[in-house]
């Protein structure tokens, strides 16, 4: 079993900067991918970026060049460094982890961005 924990969120005012952590624990697992996805509000959980076990990232159209996705393997660890925010980047934030043949999410965490 796995589990996730997510922190950083918050409310932060547009054109600001957030950083999110995602901590892997439990016992004996391999991480094959990492990343992160948000759900606003009425709308479907999206992927925002995510990063494979070989250092491959991708991104959302919506948060290249503003959004960065690194990860300490020593820790287990994945970020998510958030600037240039907008109002539309306001969502829940959930963290997703992917091992051989099993899936699991965090708790979510919320990002709001307005003034």
């Amino acid at each position: 079993q796995v589990q996730l924990v997510e922190s950083g969120g918050g409310l932060v005012q547009p054109g600001g900067s957030l950083r999110l952590s995602c901590a892997a624990s439990g016992s004996a697992f391999s991480i094959n991918w990492m990343g992160w996805y948000r759900q606003a509000p009425g709308k479907q959980r999206d992927l925002v970026a995510g990063i494979s076990s070989g250092g491959i990232t991708n991104y959302a159209d919506s948060v290249k060049g503003r959004f960065t996705i690194s990860r300490d393997s020593a820790k287990n660890t994945v970020y998510l460094q958030m600037s240039s925010l907008k109002p539309e980047d306001t969502a829940v934030y959930y963290c997703k982890l992917l091992t051989i043949g099993k899936a699991y999410w965090g708790q979510g965490t919320q990002v709001t961005v307005s003034s």
